[in-house]
């Protein structure tokens, strides 16, 4: 997978995270203290995110980092 192929796999992952939960984006920021612009971008793939920012989404999202970060070429079909 290259960088960007990445990056959009892991905003589909948050995405569809946030959607089981029924949160919307500003939901999920205030629940994970991070801007709701923040949260757009990483889920159009456009962010790439530091360890403590993944931290706090897996512990809004109620999933651990390991499960965002877990077979992301799953996400990627070309």
């Amino acid at each position: 997978m290259t960088e960007e192929q990445t990056l959009r796999a892991f905003g589909m992952r948050v995405c569809s995270l946030r959607a089981q939960l029924k949160l919307s984006q500003e939901q999920l920021a205030e629940r994970a203290q991070l801007d709701r612009t923040y949260i757009s971008s990483i889920e159009r793939g456009q962010r790439n995110i530091g360890l403590l920012n993944i931290c706090k989404l897996a512990i809004a999202l109620h999933v651990s980092p390991e499960r965002l970060l877990a077979n992301l070429g799953e996400y990627i079909h070309e």
